[in-house]
């Protein structure tokens, strides 16, 4: 179990557009990248509609159709992937939505606070083409 929560339609999107940047040569078929990464076709059709939508990818109809990246991967951040798919970025610091402690210092200290701020820098420096690069490395180092 983990307390980071990123919706799943987020978490297709960054794997998505991680496929189809590592493989910039070819067309990605919804059917095939549904199956590598354990997806509801449907699910990860609406999902590439709003990435279409972004201008991150494009789309191809028919036997042949599918997807391709349509920027480059240095001028893509994992941020702007996640807020196509969920909106704005924004913390609060508090497990709830809403703060409902009756103290004025949370139980938890600024730990949650650390946290979302760390995970809001991460995705606003880290770039597609950083996560490709990061791949290549580990796949050279087996």
């Amino acid at each position: 179990m983990s307390l980071l929560k990123i919706s799943e339609a987020a978490v297709l999107a960054f794997h998505a557009m991680i496929s189809i940047a590592t493989n910039r040569d070819r067309t990605f078929p919804i059917k095939e990248i549904a199956k590598n990464h354990h997806a509801s076709e449907a699910h990860l059709s609406k999902v590439m509609q709003r990435l279409v939508k972004a201008g991150f990818v494009n789309s191809t109809r028919g036997p042949k159709g599918g997807f391709m990246l349509s920027m480059d991967p240095e001028d893509i951040t994992l941020r702007e992937i996640y807020e196509v798919i969920d909106g704005p970025l924004k913390t609060n610091g508090c497990l709830f939505e809403a703060q409902v402690c009756l103290s004025q210092r949370c139980i938890f200290g600024t730990i949650f606070e650390n946290l979302d701020e760390t995970v809001i820098k991460y995705l606003t420096v880290t770039k597609l083409s950083d996560i490709i690069h990061s791949n290549k490395k580990s796949e050279n180092c087996n």
